[in-house]
């Protein structure tokens, strides 16, 4: 029977207000997790898939160096750009307009208790919303995310940046994907700690801007493909 999936669209959310959304999502599934291990199980836990937009904020992850912000505090706030230290996965990365923002909230236990399967499927979701515009995403060794041109060294730019955190069994944080960013905010810092690599876009891939609606349906479609689920 297919797990559904409820879909929220924040649109555009402070990055700390999107954050504490998806926490309260989290423990509100946890809570439940504990009652039915007590043998109360009337209730049953909820996935949850969010989309949203961020004004522009750099973001940390837990195994982040600070160093690879390459701007001083006081020229953040003089840009206009927030700062959090997060507890996900990975290192620096950027959130901006132009940005689709995937964050799934999903109890694992009803598919498979596999983190890094389940990062592979988040990169298969993009990589497979990516070929449907023609473009070929890939995956590079050792290194979370979805590339192009991954085993060039010259040519290598990240499309789409990735970095998770679970609990109980259930995700939060999930996915950045490029669709028509400001590539500019990545020149300020060391994206993803990888130093030697690009970043891009679809809209820098395709030199033209795209319908970030068009393409929010097409990553639900490719979804439920990959995790053979119902999005409601």
């Amino acid at each position: 029977m297919h797990q559904k999936v409820q879909l929220n669209d924040l649109g555009s959310i402070e990055y700390g207000e999107a954050w504490k959304f998806q926490d309260n999502l989290l423990m509100h599934n946890a809570d439940i997790k504990k009652k039915i291990a007590n043998g109360n199980i009337a209730e049953d836990t909820t996935h949850h898939l969010l989309f949203c937009e961020h004004p522009p904020v750099y973001t940390l992850g837990k195994s982040g160096k600070e160093e690879h912000v390459l701007i001083s505090k006081e020229e953040l706030a003089k840009r206009n750009i927030a700062y959090y230290e997060t507890n996900r996965g990975g290192d620096i990365t950027f959130h901006g307009p132009g940005q689709i923002v995937g964050y799934p909230i999903l109890d694992l236990e009803k598919f498979y208790r596999d983190i890094g399967r389940y990062l592979r499927s988040l990169e298969e979701v993009i990589i497979l919303t990516l070929a449907e515009y023609g473009i070929k995403g890939e995956r590079s060794k050792g290194e979370t995310g979805v590339w192009i041109d991954s085993d060039n060294k010259m040519k290598a730019r990240k499309i789409c940046a990735m970095g998770v955190r679970c609990s109980r069994w259930i995700t939060m944080h999930g996915f950045a994907l490029n669709v028509n960013t400001n590539l500019d905010y990545f020149t300020m810092i060391v994206p993803c700690g990888i130093a030697d690599k690009q970043v891009t876009s679809l809209q820098k891939e395709l030199g033209k801007e795209l319908d970030v609606a068009e393409v929010k349906r097409v990553l639900i479609n490719q979804f439920q493909k990959v995790f053979d689920c119902q999005v409601v």
